[in-house]
């Protein structure tokens, strides 16, 4: 009989740790606040404060240095080259939330990133 209880504190330690949700990750900035859509990023001015939240559909294959978020709306490229950290270990596909300034690059308004939560 007493034989049982440590496989059953066993199995209950398993089943336990294995419901756990995995915690997120933060890579430069932790964004904060209500995450606009990227329609909004895409129409903000030059030098607004955004956070978007959406799938990370595609990135810099090289060194991580951009990525492109989309939700529901649209597509958005963020660039990580002077947010101090690059992307190259988050999975693509990955639901992300980003914060940064929007800027035009190209004719095309984007984020420079600060913080990343995926």
């Amino acid at each position: 009989m007493f034989y049982r209880l440590p496989l059953k504190l066993s199995a209950l330690l398993l089943l336990i740790g294995g419901c756990a949700s995995p915690a997120a990750r933060v890579l430069g900035s932790a964004p904060a606040g209500e995450p606009a859509t990227v329609t909004t990023a895409r129409s903000a001015g030059d030098g607004a404060t955004m956070v978007v939240a959406g799938e990370m559909v595609e990135k810099c294959p090289a060194a991580g240095c951009w990525f492109v978020v989309r939700d529901g709306s649209g597509t958005i490229r963020v660039d990580t080259k002077n947010a101090g950290f690059v992307v190259t270990d988050v999975p693509l596909h990955a639901r992300v939330t980003v914060a940064g300034r929007v800027k035009a690059a190209d004719g095309e308004p984007q984020i420079d990133a600060v913080g990343l939560r995926y």
